[in-house]
């Protein structure tokens, strides 16, 4: 699906981004391997084991980030119809990659971004970074979450494309999905792709999968918005997309 992505870009990003926790990590693993030369045996070899279970904790997480964001077909988004002709909404939260594949791939969607960033409110230094390397693209704006701009009933399909689980108040969560609600037409979509605080993202993230929200979450949020969902797709073990319409019960 258009827009070629370089080799390792994901991973790449991710280490660019995320910069401080690596070193702080590396200088912990370093710290230890020179402190298990100070202490007596028993405790070299208890150093030496954290130190190697640090190290290859954060192996499998850039590995499985490898996997998700440069070998898998994430961002392919297979699970998008047609959206030629379209009116789509897609939100992000300050970095944006798929507006471009969607153009491209989509030669005639009505296609409007905006991203929610609000410092004061999302503070990730990751998003700021992020934000500062990839600027946001022509014609893109700022919006809120708790009043979107635009007329009821305006969209076709909303994408929202890992980036509401930086939405960390579950009050200010439901409202903007109440908002997402209240912009997609009646026979509309919204699909919304997550990370899920699972035991798939707990392997490959550990303690990082605590930046994500559970499944049991995103339906209590869904419900309390209006929303039913559809259906959920997995894109790789980590990676969920769930397609919401409008009214009924969460199944």
């Amino acid at each position: 699906m258009g827009v070629d992505r370089s080799p390792l870009q994901g991973v790449l990003n991710i280490i660019r981004f995320n910069w401080h926790f690596y070193a702080v990590a590396g200088l912990g693993i370093m710290s230890l391997v020179v402190f298990s030369n100070f202490v007596p045996a028993p405790f070299q070899w208890l150093a030496l084991s954290a130190s190697l279970f640090a190290a290859i904790t954060i192996l499998v997480s850039l590995l499985a980030s490898y996997y998700i964001y440069d070998v898998s077909n994430l961002y392919q988004l297979p699970w998008l119809p047609d959206l030629n002709e379209k009116a789509v909404l897609n939100i992000n939260a300050g970095f944006d990659e798929t507006s471009g594949r969607l153009k491209e791939t989509y030669t005639s969607i009505e296609l409007q971004t905006c991203d929610f960033y609000d410092p004061k409110m999302h503070t990730e230094v990751s998003i700021k970074r992020a934000r500062t390397a990839y600027p946001p693209l022509e014609n893109s704006f700022a919006v809120s979450t708790e009043e979107l701009p635009f007329s009821d009933h305006s969209f076709d399909s909303v994408l929202a494309i890992l980036s509401v689980h930086e939405i960390r108040d579950g009050r200010e969560r439901v409202q903007f999905f109440k908002e997402l609600e209240r912009v997609t037409k009646p026979n509309g979509q919204i699909m919304i792709t997550e990370h899920l605080r699972d035991f798939s993202n707990f392997a490959a993230y550990t303690i990082g999968f605590f930046h994500f929200h559970s499944r049991a979450t995103w339906l209590d949020t869904f419900q309390e918005a209006k929303l039913t969902v559809k259906q959920e797709i997995k894109t790789t073990p980590f990676i969920t997309t769930f397609l919401l319409e409008k009214n009924g019960p969460v199944c």
